[in-house]
């Protein structure tokens, strides 16, 4: 099922709770990745790896207006570089396990519950799950989590998931990507 056909799928109280949003806070690992890490150097540290399309559906949704960025237990080099320095995303919270201190920030920032999608995978991501405006996860997440969410993927983290979420926010509010135009 691609994104258009889950989107026509989706009750209009979650089309509506879509439109409100303004904030995208995604969990990295199982979420933006497919949960695996392995040990690259002592240099280096954690890597992983990570979908385009999910990296230019974050682009997408920065160029709209909205502000999105990563709340993320671990902390490496790799997530600095992939989502600070790559993607320049708005914000990235990283290193701690207990992610309500980030969503508290989020919150001080201005915005409302309402208005901010959080897409997480594991035990800890549930009350930041509860208490979004919209929360979103993948299949392989903890039941506890698939339990608590808006919305479970079809595709897996890491491999797309992140961009069936994001085209969700897009069908909902009307996002259209900057397409330019190339002669053929």
């Amino acid at each position: 099922m691609d994104s258009r056909e889950s989107f026509s799928n989706l009750s209009a109280e979650l089309v509506e709770k879509l439109k409100k949003i303004k904030v995208c806070a995604f969990d990295v690992d199982g979420i933006l990745t497919d949960g695996m890490v392995w040990w690259q150097s002592e240099e280096v540290g954690w890597n992983r790896t990570s979908h385009t399309r999910d990296g230019y559906g974050l682009k997408v949704l920065q160029r709209a207006g909205l502000k999105v960025g990563v709340i993320t237990g671990g902390d490496s080099l790799s997530v600095s570089k992939r989502y600070k320095e790559n993607l320049k995303l708005d914000f990235i919270y990283s290193g701690n396990e207990d992610k309500r201190h980030a969503f508290s920030e989020l919150l001080s920032s201005g915005f409302e519950t309402s208005e901010i999608l959080y897409m997480g995978d594991e035990f800890f991501d549930t009350p930041l799950l509860r208490a979004a405006g919209f929360g979103a996860t993948v299949p392989e997440a903890v039941s506890e989590v698939r339990e608590v969410v808006d919305y479970i993927t079809t595709l897996p983290g890491g491999r797309g998931a992140v961009r069936e979420v994001i085209d969700l926010v897009r069908y909902a509010q009307g996002i259209v990507p900057n397409i330019p135009d190339f002669p053929l």
